[in-house]
């Protein structure tokens, strides 16, 4: 019996209803219930009025998937290669920082997760547990660390190179984050979670970081919160400044939160090894173009070259499928694994994860394809275009 029909009879014979949501808008709404209006907004909400997070769902409803019929699909492969590495699924888990304010496990539930489930994790620099603490609990498991490129270059150095030595696979430095945008809920809650102490767990363990400070962060922890503040992000970046990634890891690095051709052909002029086509999720600008809107351009520019991924807005197995027909080498999924934090800890984030696979396995099969060699733009059509 294949993964998906697995999980979908597991949970059938069981008889009764589900521990956790199966439907991602019931999680959502589960999750409302036991998370503080905080901690819930900051996860769910976007940047200003929040069209761009609407956005990127409307683009996954243009597109319409053309199933194909009387195909053998009684053996089944979605293994994919990434850097030298082969994972059964494309799929990893996006980095998504403060992951403690949803629940106590914070990132080192969501990590034992995705290392039981061998989807690769992305450890956020924004995470409340160090990145060596979740290297970790992941043991062998596949990990890629996230950048922000602090305005403290020793800083930025020194998290590249303590992920290099704690067995961080990939580099993924996030360029869409230079500074927090104006999100109407996290500012009319007056919440910021760093300001607490939440979320700075790798600055705090940094050595750069603690060089300078006057006291250590166990002594005075406001010191460390205003000293983070000053340095987290650096507007000042440019395409010239990429060689200092370079100086300070020999793992491949993608650039996180391209949109346009024009950013996709700089980032092969200067030698990145991948791109991931993001909006943030809609948490820095809004009205900004929906990420599937984006990724078929990016894809073109790139030919093939380098890998392209994307995030923002993957929901459902269907999702994943329209994503990788339009050109994704895989995909990164963020709210529906938080949302299961919430309700669950690591049992959580396993449930939706393994049921995300479950369902992008039993979609594909439906729809005839057997492999992702079997996808591309032509198993695809726009609402409303006819095809016959």
């Amino acid at each position: 019996m294949h993964f998906g029909n697995r999980v979908q009879f597991e949970l059938y014979r069981r008889f009764k209803k589900a521990k956790y949501p199966v439907r991602y808008e019931e999680l959502v709404d589960k999750a409302r219930d036991v998370l503080e209006e905080g901690p819930f907004y900051y996860v769910e909400g976007g940047a200003g009025a929040e069209d761009t997070g609407r956005a990127n769902r409307r683009a996954f409803q243009k597109w319409q998937i053309v199933p194909r019929m009387l195909r053998d699909v009684s053996k089944r492969d979605f293994r994919v290669q990434l850097f030298g590495q082969t994972y059964d699924y494309p799929l990893l888990l996006a980095p998504v920082g403060v992951q403690s304010i949803i629940h106590p496990e914070g990132e080192l539930g969501a990590a034992k997760a995705a290392a039981e489930l061998c989807v690769p994790f992305v450890a956020s620099t924004a995470s409340t547990h160090s990145l060596e603490k979740i290297a970790r609990v992941m043991g062998d498991a596949p990990r890629w660390f996230q950048l922000y490129w602090s305005r403290d270059q020793d800083v930025a150095a020194s998290l590249l190179e303590r992920a290099e030595r704690a067995g961080y696979a990939a580099i993924v430095v996030t360029l869409d984050t230079p500074m927090m945008a104006w999100r109407e809920n996290d500012i009319n809650q007056g919440y910021l979670p760093f300001l607490l102490g939440e979320g700075i767990g790798n600055y705090l363990s940094d050595p750069a970081f603690r060089a300078k400070l006057s006291k250590p962060p166990e002594t005075d922890l406001e010191e460390a919160i205003l000293y983070w503040a000053q340095i987290f992000g650096n507007e000042s970046l440019t395409w010239d400044d990429l060689p200092f990634l370079r100086k300070h890891t020999r793992l491949p690095i993608l650039l996180k939160g391209i949109l346009h051709p024009g950013d996709a052909e700089l980032a092969l002029k200067h030698g990145i090894d991948g791109i991931i086509v993001s909006n943030h999720g809609g948490r820095q600008v809004d009205g900004a173009i929906a990420v599937l809107d984006a990724l078929g351009p990016v894809v073109d520019a790139v030919k093939g070259r380098i890998p392209v991924l994307m995030d923002s807005g993957i929901r459902r197995g269907a999702d994943m499928i329209k994503a990788l027909a339009l050109g994704a080498s895989a995909v990164l999924v963020g709210r529906p694994y938080v949302f299961g934090l919430a309700l669950g800890g690591q049992d959580g984030v396993r449930h939706v994860v393994r049921n995300l696979l479950a369902d992008f396995n039993l979609t594909m099969a439906l729809a005839g394809f057997s492999s992702l060699a079997d996808l591309n733009r032509s198993i695809l059509v726009k609402a409303d275009q006819l095809f016959l």
